[in-house]
């Protein structure tokens, strides 16, 4: 009986014993993380504290293994986050989400401040606790990583900072989940708002989107532009739109193309953005009513969804492939993601797109075989991109930046992954990662980083935070969560007049917390919480790991 003394007691550091004890802390932990307490749950964060519990009883692991499990569960969850979040993130810089994030920076600065003045007013002076107050604060796992990793190589006693401030992170984490709820409560509260107002006010806003591409039919009745070519029309009307079916004068439907000549009583079904229709009413005559799919011949013209699977395809401009001339097809609609997106010429191409083709159906055969349109081909994994990219993200992590900074093995993997994510078709890797593989890294990732801090936290655990220290992390992780959101969420709402569920979302990805995200669309069921979410996610996470790990630098 000693195998079994060996495999499930405290005190063995075998292969065998470290792989039970880390399946039953993740097992576990993933278990208790779904329960919900008043609606609300921890999830996969729970692996921590089983981590934390099991570590308190005396279960350890080689220091050399759980080194090793931490820094690559801690690569592969923070890769993966970067190749998610990686196409929004230089999106969400443009208009529509500049206030947004300028609101999230916001959010990220106050933390910040609020730290630095409990660091030197308050009654906490160990920054390697404070960082982790905080990160567990904004419930932000990442920022721990790279601030454990920082401290680790920084000072000779980096293990014992690195276990102090995942005691302080486990410390104001649950209060972090329970503040950003409160705080939304707080908002709702002080501007007097009933949520099914604010949801209301959304539809009405999504029904007048000026964002989504628009189908509008019209009959060509200015004499100006008789017998001009399509391609005549791209130059007259300065915007992207695509003209998808045309039914002439003389009742012939086809499917036209740039050489196609515009006549007086054609009647054409245009795709563009809506803020662009009063220029067609303008300019080529009055919006019609017509039942397309009658009109349309069934032996001429097919609507049908095309997957792009052919790596060479991935980066290349829509225009490139010269449709019009080489299938005889017209692409209306490009779905990215689950996002419809205006098929302009200038449009590039990604692997996992899906265009929607009106034409020929053997015309449209062809164009299928030429871009794949193979799911099969989307399931298999990319593992190449994964580990280039994270030969280069180490690369750039162990880079010194100056001043003694380094974005370590959370920032170097991180900013690559956005950038290839980006970019990565220039160098011909494909990025394009299914949503079930990237949640099986992610989580992958996250629980090997969470069971293996925990671990070796847990044994100083209780001595550390059931204290009089303890209660001020406790106190202090809450003021950290709360404030910030109150102040900005006041702001938003009272000068900016941003929807409520605009504000739940930007709390929610400000502080990176999925479960209050969750709450957000439980509430409301409504998406608008989820589009705010990502909109400043991305620069949030960077900002997170690159503040805890400057905290780090300068203060240790």
């Amino acid at each position: 009986m000693d195998w079994i003394t060996e495999l499930l007691f405290p005190g063995n550091t075998s292969i065998g014993s470290t792989l039970v004890l880390y399946s039953f802390v993740i097992a576990s932990g993933i278990f208790l993380g779904k329960l919900k307490v008043f609606g609300v749950s921890l999830g996969v964060t729970f692996v921590l504290f089983m981590g934390i519990l099991m570590g308190h009883f005396g279960y350890e692991v080689n220091e050399n293994t759980l080194k090793f499990v931490r820094e690559f569960g801690l690569i592969l969850f923070i890769f993966s986050i970067g190749l998610q979040v990686g196409p929004g993130f230089f999106s969400s810089f443009k208009e529509g989400g500049m206030r947004l994030n300028a609101m999230a920076v916001g959010l990220v600065a106050l933390n910040v401040i609020i730290v630095l003045l409990v660091y030197y007013l308050g009654n906490i002076n160990d920054i390697s606790a404070l960082v982790g107050v905080m990160s567990g604060a904004v419930t932000n796992t990442p920022g721990l990583a790279a601030a454990q990793q920082t401290v680790s190589n920084m000072v000779s006693n980096g293990a014992e900072q690195a276990n102090l401030m995942a005691s302080g992170y486990a410390a104001a984490y649950p209060l972090g989940v329970v503040g950003i709820i409160a705080s939304m409560f707080i908002i709702k509260g002080i501007f007097r708002i009933k949520v099914e107002d604010e949801i209301k006010e959304l539809e009405a806003e999504q029904e007048d989107s000026q964002l989504k591409p628009f189908m509008i039919s019209l009959e060509v009745t200015n004499k100006l532009i008789d017998n001009r070519t399509l391609l005549q029309l791209h130059d007259i009307i300065p915007c992207n739109f695509v003209v998808s079916r045309m039914l002439t004068k003389d009742g012939d439907f086809i499917i036209p193309k740039s050489s196609t000549v515009i006549n007086i009583g054609d009647k054409m079904l245009i795709v563009a953005s809506q803020h662009d229709t009063d220029k067609f009413l303008a300019v080529l005559g009055s919006e019609i009513e017509v039942d397309w799919e009658k009109v349309s011949p069934p032996t001429q013209a097919f609507s049908r969804r095309i997957l792009v699977t052919k790596s060479e395809y991935n980066g290349v401009t829509l225009g490139s492939l010269r449709l019009h001339r080489g299938y005889r097809v017209n692409v209306t609609r490009v779905n990215r993601s689950g996002v419809d997106l205006l098929a302009s010429p200038n449009l590039r191409l990604q692997i996992g797109d899906r265009l929607t083709v009106v034409g020929d159906l053997e015309d449209i055969d062809r164009l299928a075989s030429k871009l794949g349109d193979s799911m099969k081909r989307l399931h298999q994994p990319n593992l190449i991109t994964l580990f280039v990219g994270i030969i280069f993200g180490i690369i750039l992590g162990s880079v010194n930046l100056g001043f003694g900074m380094k974005l370590g093995l959370a920032g170097g993997p991180l900013v690559v992954a956005i950038l290839l994510s980006r970019f990565g078709y220039r160098f011909k890797l494909i990025t394009y990662t299914s949503s079930s593989a990237s949640m099986m890294l992610r989580e992958l990732g996250i629980c090997l980083f969470l069971a293996s801090v925990g671990i070796a936290a847990g044994k100083g655990f209780a001595a550390s935070v059931f204290n009089y220290t303890g209660m001020w992390w406790v106190i202090w992780g809450f003021v950290i969560t709360v404030v910030p959101l109150v102040i900005i969420g006041c702001i938003a709402r009272g000068k900016y007049k941003i929807n409520y569920l605009t504000i739940m979302g930007l709390m929610s990805g400000s502080y990176t917390d999925p479960p209050a995200l969750a709450y957000a669309n439980n509430s409301t069921s409504n998406d608008a919480p989820a589009v705010a979410y990502s909109t400043v996610y991305p620069l949030t996470m960077f900002l997170r790991v690159v503040a805890a790990q400057t905290l780090i630098l300068l203060l240790a």
